[in-house]
């Protein structure tokens, strides 16, 4: 009469995983940050790459500037995020981790701290059938 359930594990990541999930979101948070402070916030690489200055980080500081006034940190963080709480998987989850460090740093918080909120609510999903 008592039917046994068989629940699927829990989605979580291998210890081997997480330990390139840390240095994806690492990398992400410090190039962020590089980004910000040495070109975004600093006076003088911030008007020398408005005036023009053709330099690879000139290119950058515009490649971001651009993103960051569309909300496309935030917007594929948010989206990948999604994806994963849908289906469960690590290559969804490094570009939604590395999309979020990048939006939350360049102040894109409201989409990228959703998506990081998506990104542990989907811990709590179970893993997908193997097969």
């Amino acid at each position: 009469m008592h039917e046994k359930i068989t629940s699927r594990p829990l989605f979580a990541p291998t210890a081997r995983q997480l330990n390139w999930l840390l240095v994806v979101a690492f990398l992400s948070v410090g190039e962020a940050m590089y980004l910000r402070y040495l070109a975004i916030e600093n006076g003088t690489v911030s008007l020398a790459c408005r005036a023009g200055l053709d330099t690879w980080l000139c290119a950058t500081f515009r490649l971001t500037v651009f993103l960051f006034n569309h909300e496309v940190f935030g917007g594929i963080a948010l989206a990948t995020a999604l994806l994963n709480l849908l289906r469960p998987s690590i290559i969804l989850v490094v570009p939604a981790l590395a999309a979020a460090a990048f939006g939350v740093v360049l102040h894109n918080a409201d989409l990228s701290a959703l998506a990081a909120g998506v990104l542990i609510l989907s811990l709590a999903r179970p893993a997908p059938a193997p097969g």
